[in-house]
């Protein structure tokens, strides 16, 4: 198989879907992988280490594309690369199609064999590549909130940290899957006063015993929410539904109750955002002023750290594409039934269901095509 990896284009999208090493075993299985020039730059990964790997190394994206029959990438496609897709190629990548109607309409207008690392999911509901980049986002989400909490940024010029005195900074949390526990680890960490909502009561429960009840948990009823939200400093969404779109939990009137200066992380907008008064921003422009409270809701969290995180994510990403080289897409799904439910699109039908009924698209089940 010919494996194509082109350079991510999203705004400060420094990482890249494969990595030397990853390369070197796919040579060795007999596959050829194509490069494009550049494309591990952000990671601080030269086209020298994927020639030496066994790459070719292209001058052009859409050299790559052509070329390739299986695409690896990070990001979901952007509309400069619509065009760029063969009938029946396979890509691999992020997609978040719940959210992405235009894109969702090009992958079965061009037949795309379409996975989403994001809805490959275990026999015990995990997501595993979904998790490194979650951890990431987590811990990302409370210091980026905590920057902006200061005057010079436009926040409150609250610090989370406790000081002798004074009482800590209040954290409020939406989600206790992955994203929202890490979040509130590096919450804990800087001391802060930590509210965590969840609509799972066992998840609340595991999460009192596992942080040694240094955590408030809630279930997001009215009242809750209206006692605590007001009081927060920083409010972090990370409410997740696999291959869905995010709920909203967090209402556009309750903006109106919160204090002037409060800091919203929406991590969820990669769903769509969780917040009804969020909306996609970038890193160059990462937040907005709604109600006098600021949104951060960039849709490439991890992207800041893209060595961390093309690293964590070639761990658990790679396996499935070699699974995927070596035995061919379909004996590849068919053989892995966590790898099955990553699949999204294939031959022109919507194959998930969550991106089916977010897009008011009809659903196929997979098994009917393989």
């Amino acid at each position: 198989m010919i494996i194509g990896v082109p350079k991510e284009i999203k705004e400060n999208e420094g990482r890249v879907g494969l990595v030397p090493d990853g390369v070197e075993v796919l040579a060795k299985d007999g596959h050829k992988v194509l490069v494009e020039r550049g494309a591990g730059e952000g990671s601080r990964v030269g086209d020298g280490e994927y020639r030496d790997a066994g790459a070719e190394i292209l001058p052009s994206k859409e050299e790559v594309y052509s070329g390739s029959d299986m695409i690896v990438k990070v990001k979901e496609p952007l509309p400069a690369e619509f065009d760029l897709f063969k009938t029946g190629q396979i890509l691999f990548t992020y997609l978040h199609l719940a959210a992405a109607p235009e894109l969702t309409r090009c992958l079965i207008e061009k037949k795309v064999i379409a996975i989403a690392y994001e809805t490959v999911q275990l026999d015990n509901g995990s997501l595993p590549l979904l998790t490194p980049m979650s951890e990431i986002a987590g811990r990302l989400a409370v210091l980026e909130g905590a920057r902006f909490l200061k005057t010079t940024e436009g926040g409150r010029g609250v610090l989370l940290s406790c000081v002798p005195g004074l009482e800590p900074g209040k954290v409020a949390i939406f989600g206790g899957g992955t994203v929202g526990t890490n979040a509130a680890q590096i919450a804990i960490g800087l001391e802060a006063d930590v509210s965590l909502f969840d609509i799972n009561i066992d998840r609340l429960r595991s999460l009192e015993t596992f942080f040694s009840g240094k955590i408030r948990t809630l279930y997001p009823n009215r009242y809750n929410i209206e006692k605590v939200i007001p009081q927060a400093h920083l409010i972090i969404g990370a409410v997740l539904v696999p291959g869905g779109k995010a709920p909203n939990v967090l209402k556009r009137d309750i903006l109106k109750k919160m204090k002037k200066g409060t800091v919203i992380v929406d991590v969820a907008i990669d769903q769509g955002g969780c917040f009804e008064s969020s909306r996609p921003t970038t890193y160059s422009n990462p937040v907005f002023v709604e109600e006098g409270i600021l949104h951060y809701c960039v849709a490439n969290m991890p992207g800041a750290v893209p060595r961390t995180s093309t690293y964590a994510l070639s761990n658990v990403t790679f396996p499935y594409v070699r699974e995927i080289a070596n035995k061919g897409v379909k004996k590849a799904a068919l053989d892995s039934p966590s790898l099955k439910k990553g699949f999204n699109v294939y031959d022109g039908c919507v194959v998930h269901s969550g991106v089916a009924d977010g897009l008011g698209l009809s659903y196929t089940d997979i098994d009917s095509i393989l």
